[in-house]
């Protein structure tokens, strides 16, 4: 039937080896290539050079899309990994609900109007399980294994471990460090240079609501002041094509503060245009989540070992001039 063993291979790659229910999340990804850039001299050269290509993610997750997550992983809503919080529907800002009536696998409902806002309230934890979930294939895919290991765990689901997790090698979908997410939103690869704003520019941003015009964000105090949708600011994307990056929400990033605290970086709607600038580093307490703080994931496919090793040694070159840092406030 076949007339090579590669045709043959081929067939089973495509039909026989396929997955038999399609993914219920959807990711769309920005190309960050130009590898091997260096980092900006703004931060003392220590953030935004990568060594290979990978993927951003295009938008922040959704509440949508955390809602497949959580109707997968969650289907009798008894939340024994605390992925969902009260906040999440309680406050304003929140953008889902939890219906206990509702049938195993339908729980949890994005908010009418939200289900296109980033998904906030939701601490680091959570957004390295869904990671975990998205790396191992969605469905029944774990969260406690994968592009990290959490545990074992103590109260409240919490790994004991939690200051030590960093990406196991042979991630495929994780979250951003800080440099993969940093040459995302400043670096500008024409010119071999960096901007200060995610928005393509070094201009100041201007605080608006939703418009198709360039150089547009979410931020205080001329933004609409609360949540907008992913890709709203159609015109302002940063310099590979990524929404969002500055403003709306603050998102997550792998890096590790003495402190015990993980990185934010980007922005949000509720503060002004000094936290989308690349020379505020934002931390926060992985524990706690806010209304403005949400996460984008990041992906490069089958990682080598020449990867892995330059992040590792890009971490420890980090930690050491967050020492010398300014002490940045919780802005959960």
């Amino acid at each position: 039937m076949y007339r090579n063993l590669t045709s043959a291979l081929l067939f089973c790659a495509l039909w026989l080896c396929a997955p038999l229910v399609a993914s219920a999340v959807t990711m769309q990804w920005s190309p960050v290539g130009n590898p091997g850039n260096a980092n900006d001299p703004a931060t003392g050269n220590m953030f935004g050079g990568v060594a290979y290509n990978y993927q951003i993610g295009t938008y922040d997750v959704t509440n949508s899309q955390y809602v497949e997550f959580l109707n997968a992983k969650d289907p009798a809503g008894t939340n024994a990994l605390f992925l969902w919080t009260s906040n999440m529907m309680l406050d304003t800002f929140g953008g889902m609900n939890y219906t206990a009536g509702n049938s195993v696998g339908s729980k949890y409902s994005a908010k009418s109007g939200s289900g296109e806002h980033p998904v906030n309230m939701l601490n680091w934890y959570s957004a390295i399980r869904f990671a975990n979930w998205m790396n191992n294939g969605q469905g029944n895919g774990d969260t406690e294994t994968g592009a990290y290991t959490l545990g074992p765990l103590g109260p409240g689901a919490e790994p004991i471990n939690g200051n030590s997790i960093t990406r196991n090698p042979g991630a495929t979908v994780f979250l951003p460090s800080e440099s993969e997410w940093y040459k995302a939103a400043y670096y500008n690869p024409g010119t071999n240079s960096y901007y200060l704003y995610p928005t393509s520019s070094n201009t100041t941003p201007t605080g608006s609501a939703p418009t198709a015009l360039p150089n547009h964000a979410n931020f205080n105090p001329d933004g609409p002041a609360t949540l907008t949708d992913v890709g709203a600011y159609s015109g302002t994307t940063s310099p590979y094509g990524a929404f969002d990056m500055g403003g709306n929400v603050f998102q997550y990033n792998e890096a590790f503060f003495g402190d015990g605290l993980r990185g934010i970086r980007g922005g949000t709607f509720g503060l002004n245009e000094v936290r989308l600038r690349s020379t505020f580093q934002g931390t926060q307490l992985p524990t706690l989540g806010g209304g403005g703080t949400g996460f984008r994931v990041a992906t490069v496919p089958e990682p080598s070992s020449l990867v892995l090793a330059a992040l590792g040694l890009g971490g420890l070159a980090a930690n050491g001039w967050r020492k010398r840092r300014l002490k940045m406030m919780d802005l959960s």
